[in-house]
């Protein structure tokens, strides 16, 4: 092999190989902690590989989800508060399967940035691990790519990817099943998650304050730290919620809000009507309404408003499932019922939300 004549490295372009190989190095341990039945692989391999026999499925349909952390990454970066925002990338994805009535099996992540911090990205990445391992779902590989020029210093930009899987004739919604009257079980959210932070920002940003200030809505954290509350992870909660019987459907709370995210797993015909007064928004959604002057509509339709997941089911088992969540460390709450409507469905709110 002739070495050529200028002597240029690829490093020399702004990809450093060799840093490449020690983020490898340094977060393998942390994804094979989260191996599982069906996946004992070890990283490095060109695909990751899953088995679903050894799992135990017998007749499984896969689920797929992929997604992002949003503005949110963007409050990260400028506080170099790295710790939670793995959560919030396995959450986005992994509560996307979990709805569906499928236990999430494996996950994949794409870390792209315009140079590589090992430090940074390890920290990320770990987090991305534990909270595969706190879903029961294996970190099988990923993506960190070095891309000079694309971003600016000390951003990146991250993406997920999760397969679930659910033995066919159980998968959610069951929108055939669910009547009038059946029961609409409201589970809370750990603060904004990971949606709806561009308006976080703007509301941030009017009310000329630093991410270093004390948190208006919790005096003992700091603003940054307080907004970076990890997403939820409702995996093993709604897993049991399911064994308690009589689940008919979930809705994950994302962008959209409760407004645009409930209807989604309802049947043409029937409505959701919940009564706004049925829980407490954490804080921070009391806050920006007051500091922003955003009106409830636009609460709704932006923000989970404290709650993360929204389960409906039969009226003789919500107690049951109301347990179920609790049993596994969930605020869980009756919040409504579905009524008869007249087409497309949507959500009646009636009260107010207690901001």
């Amino acid at each position: 092999m002739t070495s050529g004549r200028n002597g240029i490295t690829y490093k020399d372009s702004g990809v450093d190989i060799d840093a490449g190989d020690a983020l490898v190095d340094r977060i393998a341990p942390a994804a094979k902690a989260t191996r599982r039945k069906g996946a004992d692989a070890d990283l490095g391999g060109f695909g990751g590989l899953f088995d679903l026999k050894a799992a135990g499925f017998k007749d499984p349909i896969l689920v797929s989800s992929t997604d992002g952390v949003g503005t949110k990454l963007k409050i990260a970066i400028d506080t170099k508060l790295f710790a939670g925002i793995g959560q919030d990338l396995v959450a986005m994805c992994v509560n996307d399967i979990i709805v569906q009535g499928a236990e999430p099996l494996f996950f994949l992540d794409y870390y792209a940035t315009g140079k590589l911090d090992v430090e940074d990205a390890a920290t990320v990445i770990e987090g991305i691990a534990r909270a595969c391992k706190e879903s029961g779902c294996a970190l099988v590989g990923g993506e960190t790519a070095e891309m000079p020029g694309l971003y600016a210093k000390g951003d990146f930009d991250l993406a997920g990817f999760a397969v679930g899987a659910v033995e066919r004739g159980h998968v959610l919604p069951r929108t055939r099943d669910m009547v009038a009257g059946d029961v609409l079980i409201g589970v809370a959210s750990s603060g904004v998650h990971s949606n709806g932070y561009s308006l976080v920002r703007k509301v941030v940003s009017d009310a000329g304050l630093e991410w270093d200030a004390p948190a208006p809505f919790d005096k003992s954290r700091k603003l940054g730290e307080a907004l970076l509350a990890p997403t939820r992870l409702y995996i093993k909660s709604g897993l049991e919620a399911i064994r308690a019987g009589g689940v008919k459907g979930f809705a994950h709370i994302t962008g959209g809000g409760i407004t645009e995210n409930l209807p989604r797993a309802l049947p043409e015909g029937l409505d959701a009507e919940i009564d706004l007064s049925s829980w407490t928004p954490s804080p921070v959604f009391g806050w920006m309404a007051k500091s922003a002057g955003i009106e409830e509509r636009e609460m709704l339709r932006t923000f989970n408003c404290g709650l993360g997941l929204i389960a409906i089911v039969s009226e003789k088992c919500a107690g049951h499932v109301i347990d179920a969540f609790q049993e596994t460390g969930e605020r869980a709450t009756r919040i409504g019922h579905l009524i008869q409507g007249d087409g497309e469905a949507k959500v009646r709110y009636k009260g107010a939300l207690k901001l």
